[in-house]
């Protein structure tokens, strides 16, 4: 018996429909709908006789057809607040999206990636929301008194951040790392190490993670009955250019310092940079240690000791938790742990 092999329809034929799939199957029109929606109800017997006959028919769901009968499109944001270049800059960027582009594939669920950094892309991207053209949203890299929160919590969009959303807590969702203790972990190691004048490269101050590893910061010398010196705190923005910056400041305010915790890798990046420009040995006159444990943190010179970010399981819980909010159930945050590793610019 030569087995069927179902065929695409070509441009002369007529495309299958699930009343031809129900006819074939011998079962009802709304058995097969059933089926294809994964609703309950339905017998073992009739999912296989579905299943056959969709095979032998060679019926493919119609994705516009189906948007319109359940009002949804099958699609996700995944809106990035950042200027454009440092999607591809940012190996945290690449990484958090090849592992939503994942997660989403397996729900079956297609990926639109959004930018929208300046005044244009923000108002052409709450146009494309409002109009119902997606699901929901993965907001990644919030930052507070961005207009673009205020205008996308009030289209009533599902979304889920990456990241707390200061000042949103209540309203929008987020999956974050736990960046106060990651931030504490990194000062420890250092201060176990023998380091006493510790300065920080901080995150921006409109996002959680960049507070957040700051008063991990702030902690861990406060428990070792450290002094917070202000001068040693300078802020960047993640990239490696501003941690570069913010080095050559530190060494200006504060010359003997012995060690540097950068809230990035990339700013870590940076300021390994100057201190070799400034004839500084890593680790033998000052420790470095960073935060996200990217692909960048094991091509560094030296090897950088950093904080894992474990953005693999924050994109999975992401869309788990926006399929959740979608489906109509009350918006929570998700906090992931961090682990520390060590590396040769500040070795145990």
């Amino acid at each position: 018996m030569i087995p069927h092999v179902p065929t695409t329809p070509s441009p002369g034929r007529k495309r299958p429909t699930i009343r031809d799939v129900a006819r074939e199957a011998g079962v009802s029109y709304a058995t097969v709908s059933r089926v294809l929606n994964g609703r309950e109800w339905v017998s073992p017997e009739a999912v296989r006789a579905v299943r056959e006959a969709i095979s032998r028919t060679g019926y493919t769901a119609n994705p516009h057809a189906r948007s319109l009968a359940t009002g949804k499109s099958g699609s996700i944001a995944f809106l990035l607040t950042e200027p454009q270049h440092l999607l591809f800059e940012d190996p945290n960027f690449s990484v958090l999206l090849r592992g939503v582009a994942q997660a989403l594939s397996d729900r079956e669920l297609t990926l639109i990636l959004m930018i929208a950094s300046t005044p244009e892309e923000r108002a052409r991207t709450i146009a494309y929301l409002s109009g119902g053209h997606v699901d929901g949203v993965l907001l990644v890299s919030p930052h507070s008194g961005d207009p673009l929160l205020s205008q996308l919590v009030r289209a009533e969009v599902p979304i889920v951040a990456c990241g707390r959303v200061l000042g949103y807590e209540q309203v929008i969702s987020s999956v974050m790392a736990d960046d106060r203790n990651g931030g504490r972990s990194a000062v420890e190691h250092l201060i176990g190490a023998g380091c006493g004048r510790i300065a920080t490269i901080t995150g921006p101050q409109d996002t959680a993670g960049g507070v957040d590893r700051l008063q991990g910061y702030h902690d861990a010398l406060i428990a070792h009955g450290l002094t917070i010196d202000p001068g040693r705190i300078v802020h960047g923005d993640w990239s490696r250019e501003s941690g570069a910056a913010a080095m050559r400041t530190l060494l200006e305010r504060s010359p003997d310092l012995d060690a540097v915790f950068a809230a990035s890798d990339a700013m870590a990046d940076g300021a390994l940079r100057v201190l070799r420009e400034a004839g500084r040995d890593v680790p033998g006159d000052v420790r470095v240690v960073g935060f996200d444990d990217s692909g960048l943190a094991a091509t560094t010179e030296p090897p950088l000791t950093t904080v894992r970010h474990p953005l693999d399981r924050v994109s999975e819980e992401m869309v788990r938790l926006l399929t959740d909010v979608i489906a109509g159930r009350t918006p929570l945050s998700i906090t992931v742990p961090t682990t520390l590793v060590v590396r040769a610019s500040s070795p145990a």
